[in-house]
């Protein structure tokens, strides 16, 4: 289907044969620091990941991981003190950091966690709505309230002619979640980047809106970069998954490969931490302690304080990712990284 088409029209292509094409986004070596006056905090620090067309791709990781930081990253969002240091964020074979974000502004698209935040109160859905595609496809009057209405149509919002003219303040929290997309997907994007969209809406709304994007994704060959703290959702709706933590990514891999053998400590606490995947008669483990501010390069595995597995080496040297599968990306940054006896039969010291 091309770009712009609606749900109920036919197209779009497999996650599978989407990764046989080029990247649509490549984001190298990534380094984003904000330098305030009390500290520098390494936000983003030195992540490498590759989106697809028609793929859903992943990142995971406790509040405080850096997620969002790359989020607005790749979005050119990031204000004061913060500033990209280095690395590359190629979107369609150009490297934005290098030639900037006003070309491909209409080819990006962000839903953020809370609509509540992202719609204007004071303006109707409806003038917000049209405002995206008067910037973004140049569409004005009728042109543009047609337009609007087919989009709110598409995700899911009944009564459209009449919601255009209601306020923000009218809709409910799963309806103006399903408006931030349609204002996101005004701009008729590529790329859209799902930063927590699900976390303010309870768990029938969040289903709901999950069932949505994938429609959408199907429908127009979107590639989504989805990005959450929760191990469940990410099970369900992405094709290969990052796990962040403290700016760093630490293992990556399908979605399927990694929630059945995952090879970093934190990966594995965190598919511990599913209440669904604990036996009811065991506590819910927890991962001790909290994700550490990164204000200095790594000089030693920042999950080493956290760590049952914990060895010198782990407190002296920054491990590497190594590959630990043969035929499939999947790579982790733990010198037990594909060693069974390392995290099943290690000791500690």
């Amino acid at each position: 289907m091309s770009r712009g088409a609606l749900p109920g029209q036919t197209g779009g292509e497999t996650a599978s044969t989407s990764r046989d094409r080029e990247p649509l986004l490549s984001v190298s070596d990534l380094r984003t620091v904000f330098y305030t006056e009390r500290e520098t905090i390494h936000a983003v620090d030195g992540i490498s990941f590759d989106v697809h067309p028609g793929e859903t791709v992943g990142l995971v990781g406790e509040s405080g991981s850096g997620k969002s930081v790359t989020a607005r990253s790749i979005l050119g969002l990031v204000d004061e003190p913060g500033v990209i240091e280095s690395g590359e964020i190629r979107f369609k074979g150009e490297d934005l950091v290098e030639t900037g974000w006003d070309d491909a502004r209409g080819d990006l698209a962000i839903v953020f966690q809370d609509p509540g935040n992202s719609l204007n109160p004071v303006y109707t859905v409806g003038n917000q709505l049209k405002e995206a595609l008067s910037i973004h496809q140049g569409l004005t009057g009728a042109a543009a309230t047609e337009r609007a209405i087919e989009l709110l149509e598409a995700v899911g919002i009944p009564d459209a002619p009449r919601r255009l003219e209601e306020y923000p303040h009218q809709f409910s929290g799963g309806m103006a979640q399903r408006a931030v997309i349609a204002i996101a997907l005004a701009c008729d994007p590529d790329l859209l980047v799902c930063d927590e969209p699900t976390t303010a809406l309870d768990v029938t709304i969040q289903a709901q809106i999950l069932d949505l994007l994938a429609d959408l994704q199907r429908e127009a060959d979107l590639a989504i970069l989805f990005i959450t703290h929760d191990m469940g959702v990410i099970e369900e709706t992405a094709d290969r998954v990052n796990v962040i933590y403290a700016g760093d990514i630490v293992e990556r891999a399908p979605t399927d490969r990694l929630f059945a053998d995952p090879e970093h400590p934190y990966t594995e606490a965190l598919l511990e931490s599913i209440p669904g995947r604990t036996p009811p008669e065991k506590r819910l483990p927890t991962i001790e302690g909290e994700v550490p501010t990164p204000n200095g390069p790594a000089e030693a595995c920042r999950f080493a304080p956290r760590c049952p597995l914990a060895v010198e080496e782990c407190r002296t040297a920054v491990p590497d990712p190594v590959e630990v599968s043969t035929g499939v990306d999947h790579t982790a940054a733990c010198v037990f990284a594909g060693d069974e006896g390392g995290q099943t039969g290690g000791e500690n010291e």
